[in-house]
């Protein structure tokens, strides 16, 4: 079978730095200690404008010198509610009172006063978008998980490269302090040699079963459909949840689409990004990850199971008896659990034992993982989650639904980025598959 040629060393070192940092000239001049010139002003349009779009709006708007003036979304009462949020957010900033709206992402990029770009849309749009905006020469700051499937988040390391675009994926627990520590001290030994880490995130996508219900008049489902190539797929509230103006009613709910196979990957991209993510961190595997796979109910295995070939062996089970989500590392001197707003140590001395009370929606808002990748579109850096972070833990969530979706082990070389001889995995919808006409994503062009 031919072999990927994207691997593991072109993902890496696709730029001379690899994930050191980008080699290209400022395009703001900074005007001193404190001092947001007029030419280092970072301009913003935001694409998706649901719960998520709305909280990464917030973030940027505590940013200084952020101005946001345009934004997207297919459903018109989204776009409307966005428009009257930045409007009343410039008015208090003495800021011209203008956010454009768009109902089709390609005329947001074709902007030429607009440097970056915030995605929030459901994933199977993160790909496109975020391809076209890395060739449209702008900035993005693109919610986790990267992308639908494998394939896509190889591609779009390689259009952010290319293009030397700062790309901050939304995995915002590597800007929060107790994740950062809990890296910091399992990175230096703190607990020893790390055997088996626990990552508690949530149960694999199922299958599609809304029962379908007529499409609202302010909503362009074609356009919300996108390249999903799923032909039962029809509309149900719940994919997009409906919000109203008078009076005012924000959505209830996350959008529904993450936990079905035809729509998302489950909890275990949703939250995987999140949990997964900060134990590749941890135990140095960031650009690589398993070589493993084995799905819950296989064999002895009472866990998602993954395995790395230095032995390390991460099982997606309970951290602790408390519940929720969350990471504990055990290694040979010791123990090491984290979760947000909360982090403790078997050996107290490591670190000071911290909880608190973590507000709704306090992590979505995440003010310190975007003023990163404000401060890095200035400098040129690659932010705290670059592109290659979010697609090896992107991969690491994909391939665990494709061994459960065949209900057996699948083995992958993070070396090659490829399965080997196993032809059915390669074949898997969420390592590549069709788009829907008229849409396509020309993956010879990024190698793969």
């Amino acid at each position: 079978m031919k072999k990927n040629t994207m691997n593991r060393r072109r993902f890496l070192g696709y730029s001379a730095l690899g994930l050191a940092g980008l080699t290209i000239v400022p395009r703001h001049v900074l005007g001193g200690a404190g001092f947001i010139a007029p030419s280092d002003r970072v301009v913003m349009g935001w694409i998706g404008l649901g719960r998520q779009g709305c909280s990464d709006f917030a973030a940027a708007s505590g940013c200084a010198g952020v101005q946001v003036v345009a934004c997207c979304d297919v459903e018109s009462i989204k776009r409307e509610r966005f428009k009257r949020r930045v409007e009343a957010w410039q008015k208090k900033q003495n800021l011209p009172q203008r956010c454009d709206v768009y109902e089709f992402y390609e005329d947001l990029l074709e902007r030429k006063d607009i440097d970056a770009v915030g995605v929030a849309t459901p994933d199977h749009w993160h790909a496109l978008i975020s391809i076209d905006a890395c060739k449209a020469k702008k900035d993005v700051y693109l919610q986790k998980p990267l992308t639908f499937t494998v394939t896509e988040g190889l591609a779009l390391v390689k259009a952010v490269r290319h293009n030397r675009i700062v790309l901050q994926v939304g995995s915002q627990q590597r800007s929060s302090a107790e994740f950062k520590q809990a890296i910091e001290v399992v990175r230096n030994g703190g607990i020893g040699h790390v055997e088996t880490i626990y990552a508690k995130v949530g149960d694999p996508p199922k299958p599609f079963d809304l029962p379908q219900m007529p499409i609202p008049e302010t909503l362009n489902w074609n356009q919300w459909l996108g390249p999903l190539n799923e032909e039962k797929l029809h509309y149900h509230p719940d994919l997009c949840p409906p919000i109203t103006l008078e009076p005012e009613k924000n959505e209830d709910n996350w959008g529904a689409w993450r936990w079905y196979w035809e729509t998302g990957n489950g909890f275990t991209a949703d939250w995987g990004a999140h949990m997964f993510d900060i134990a590749q961190a941890a135990i140095g595997m960031d650009g690589s990850g398993p070589s493993e796979f084995i799905p819950k109910g296989y064999g002895d295995a009472q866990y998602l199971t993954m395995k790395y070939q230095n032995g390390i062996v991460m099982t997606e089970q309970p951290f602790r008896k408390e519940g929720g989500q969350g990471i504990c590392f055990n290694g040979t001197k010791g123990w090491l659990k984290v979760s947000r707003g909360y982090i403790e140590c078997s050996d107290p001395k490591l670190l000071a034992k911290e909880e608190k009370k973590v507000g709704a929606g306090e992590f979505e808002r995440s003010p310190g993982h975007m003023q990163d990748f404000i401060n890095c579109i200035r400098s040129r850096k690659n932010p705290i989650a670059p592109v290659e972070v979010g697609c090896s833990t992107n991969t690491l969530c994909c391939i665990a639904n494709i061994a459960v979706d065949l209900k057996r082990p699948v083995k992958w070389d993070p070396a090659t980025l490829s399965f080997g001889d196993d032809k059915e995995a390669a074949n898997h919808r969420l390592y590549k598959y069709p788009y829907r006409k008229p849409y396509s994503l020309d993956y010879e062009e990024y190698g793969i």
